[in-house]
């Protein structure tokens, strides 16, 4: 195998070009939001959506065709992080999401990267807890609301649903969520490093 094959093999895989793909898709997000244009922020909503689903295809696809490489398990929570962290950040500016919500959440973040990249260092190896994903989960759902903001009529009520009261309070439980993980993540580095070092 030639350097460019393995190049093309470990970086310019389909998986990794939809990853990178995901990236791309954040600016016609942020240009859809809309302050006087609900639809403009539902379609922002649909193609954060589509990044979304995009992230479990491109697991998948790497998965089913052997193609789980090194830079691809570098660029692929790099890819969610940025798009996260750009739409929390333009959320705040636009005044749809309190600052110290988005603190807490991108301090998190820092601080499990950071203490992953300790646990790394030191060869220990610390599984993904259960609060980890549901911490994803809640994020993503309620960026998704946020993003739509405007009250709706539900289908065949009178009632309207307020996608910005929903959105600030399912990313509070994903703020709950994500400070129990990093909990439970910091307690699960402190025991496998002990047990390293049979303590």
């Amino acid at each position: 195998m030639t350097r460019y094959q393995r190049f093309k093999r470990e970086v310019m895989n389909a998986p990794n070009m939809i990853t990178i793909g995901r990236v791309f898709l954040i600016p016609p997000v942020l240009m859809l939001i809309d302050k006087t244009d609900p639809y403009m922020c539902v379609y922002a909503m649909l193609i954060f959506m589509l990044a979304s689903v995009l992230d479990l295809v491109d697991g998948w696809l790497a998965r089913r065709s052997g193609l789980v490489t090194v830079f691809g398990k570098f660029v692929d929570p790099l890819a969610d992080k940025i798009m996260v962290a750009a739409l929390l950040i333009y959320l705040v500016a636009d005044g749809r999401v309190p600052a110290w919500m988005v603190v807490i959440l991108l301090t998190r973040d820092f601080y499990i990267q950071g203490l992953r990249t300790l646990a790394s260092n030191s060869g220990v190896v610390i599984a993904a807890g259960a609060g980890g994903k549901a911490k994803t989960v809640f994020q993503l759902v309620g960026i998704c609301f946020l993003l739509v903001h405007y009250p709706y009529r539900m289908v065949g009520t009178t009632d309207y649903l307020d996608f910005h009261t929903v959105g600030i309070l399912t990313l509070g439980i994903s703020i709950v969520a994500s400070l129990v993980s990093a909990v439970q993540y910091t307690i699960g580095f402190g025991r496998a490093l002990g047990e390293q070092r049979g303590e």
